[in-house]
């Protein structure tokens, strides 16, 4: 995995004209229960992308995580890493999995995808569904991806989350950022298997 820290300032410039998009389709999650709003807890933007050669075919995600510290300095870490034979919604799932597992502490998290299928997972209630009905769908086929799905959930489970879905290459600073992350590790020539 690439783990890259940001500096203040480089941070700083990627903040400017940067308007998160007022779409209506962000829905507050909980994770765990309410006792997990406790004052103090870290804010932390994830903003995320995947990226599939083929689909399936070599696939990478790019994640950014921020957050401002106690003295008001903004932090910003990025995170990638490529796999040999894989699909777009696994790298999808998997590059909010790895921002979310990066967290060392119970955080507030806005999470930005432009990946209707993690967004919808969460936001349209998809997963509660899914989880009652045994990891299948209505149509009674297994869920596709399972084991990275509980596995989401299992790396949301400390935090409050909610989740935002962006447009994707439609000039999303950090959505194109992602992008750029997970097609560089994607055509990487140290990818691993999925």
């Amino acid at each position: 995995m690439v783990y890259r820290d940001i500096n203040h300032v480089e941070a700083t410039k990627n903040l400017q004209n940067n308007p998160y998009p007022s779409d209506g389709t962000s829905v507050a999650v909980k994770s765990a229960t309410d006792s997990l709003r406790k004052p103090g807890r870290m804010k932390v933007e994830l903003f995320s992308d995947g990226s599939s050669r083929g689909n399936p075919g070599p696939g990478g995600y790019g994640t950014i995580l921020r957050y401002t510290g106690k003295t008001g300095t903004l932090h910003e870490k990025e995170l990638s890493e490529g796999f040999r034979n894989t699909t777009n919604n696994r790298m999808e799932l998997m590059g909010v999995i790895a921002g979310l597992e990066a967290l060392t502490k119970p955080c507030i998290v806005d999470v930005w995808s432009d990946s209707q299928y993690v967004i919808k997972a969460f936001n349209d209630h998809w997963i509660d569904g899914w989880k009652k009905k045994g990891w299948k769908k209505s149509d009674g086929k297994p869920v596709l991806n399972d084991e990275l799905w509980k596995r989401l959930l299992r790396a949301a489970e400390p935090h409050q989350i909610t989740w935002h879905w962006v447009k994707g290459h439609a000039g999303h600073p950090e959505n194109e950022r992602c992008d750029t992350l997970a097609t560089a590790a994607a055509d990487a020539s140290n990818l691993i298997e999925d």
